[in-house]
């Protein structure tokens, strides 16, 4: 790989040194708080996606007037804040696409944690609860993290052909979206390993590997995620990195030397769909589905999930979705992987 490339190394320092990068909003210096309860070191709320999750923030001492507000902490779109609810103790209200979906839970008169229902992908992130009261606001911030995997990605017509924005619809095309740095960083830890350069959802081009080889920048340079920083969105071209979660949904396989158009209409039979490369990833992970049959797929790839890796099956030692490729949809026939 080129020389010039900015490396991430072993992760404790670089994680850190990234994460400062890629999120303006943390606090480097919390202050003592007077009105609300001080959270743990490093709060974060686990879900998946369609589950309902609830976002804590207790007050110790109730001001005589106030009012309670959750944001959404993204980066900055022309200073507007991605604001959520509001409330003054009494009333509430709602903002923007998740508002509908917010409420306060109220266990107490001293409870302001936000609920959050039917969780989506696009939910995961930093939420701040913020106390305003004149000039003694104070607030805390909660990580959610939505449970899910990522998955590499790329255009039928080969390796690095999609420039951001195709990258980004080729994600929500297979029920996903950009995986976000920390997702990478985290698929990373349970064992994504992979040589080609791919989108995140900030612009910025990164790649994870476990075990450095020489097609993957060298076999002299450590573990890490390995990264090109920020890039042209519209001139330039990668793979993608894509995050999905758990779907309401089942995968199952229908066999059969089938061509893809005899593959959509087999699973219509069943009264489903051919299934997107992200319902097959969801599947292999969280519902263990393991199959040595390649199967097609939506965007017209070939695929099987293995989990419990044998010989006969790829003989990959690690578990994952083994991939065919894109093969001639009237030429090749095989099963078909189906979403209901």
């Amino acid at each position: 790989m080129m020389h010039s490339l900015a490396v991430c190394l072993w992760v404790a320092a670089c994680f850190t040194w990234t994460s400062a990068i890629y999120h303006p909003h943390r606090q480097a210096v919390h202050k003592k708080l007077r009105y609300l309860l001080e959270p743990p070191v490093y709060p974060e709320v686990s879900a998946q996606r369609g589950a309902n999750t609830t976002l804590p923030c207790l007050l110790r001492l109730k001001p005589p007037r106030y009012k309670v507000k959750w944001t959404k902490l993204e980066a900055p779109r022309l200073g507007v804040e991605n604001i959520i609810l509001i409330t003054n103790g009494h009333d509430q209200r709602g903002y923007g696409s998740l508002g509908p979906r917010a409420s306060l839970r109220r266990a107490h008169t001293l409870d302001a944690s936000l609920r959050i229902a039917n969780l989506s992908l696009e939910d995961d992130g930093r939420y701040r609860c913020e106390l305003v009261n004149g000039l003694e606001d104070e607030s805390v911030t909660i990580t959610l993290r939505i449970e899910g995997v990522v998955f590499p990605y790329q255009s039928r017509n080969g390796r690095y052909r999609l420039n951001f924005q195709e990258a980004k619809d080729a994600c929500e095309g297979q029920d996903a979206r950009l995986a976000t740095y920390p997702q990478l960083y985290r698929a990373w830890t349970e064992g994504l390993d992979w040589c080609n350069a791919g989108w995140l959802d900030d612009g910025t081009v990164h790649y994870p590997i476990i075990q450095p080889r020489e097609p993957c920048g060298g076999k002299l340079l450590l573990p890490g995620i390995r990264s090109y920083g920020p890039k042209d969105k519209a001139g330039e071209r990668f793979d993608a990195f894509c995050f999905t979660s758990s779907s309401a949904g089942q995968v199952f396989f229908v066999g059969g030397r089938l061509s893809y158009t005899e593959a959509v209409k087999a699973c219509g039979v069943q009264g489903a769909k051919i299934a997107q490369v992200g319902h097959l990833y969801a599947a292999w992970r969280f519902s263990g589905l393991d199959r040595c049959d390649g199967g097609w797929l939506e965007d017209g790839s070939v695929r099987f999930p293995i989990a419990t890796p044998r010989q006969h099956c790829g003989g990959l030692p690690e578990p994952g979705v083994r991939s065919f490729g894109f093969p001639d949809k009237a030429l090749h026939t095989y099963g078909v992987y189906c979403y209901r």
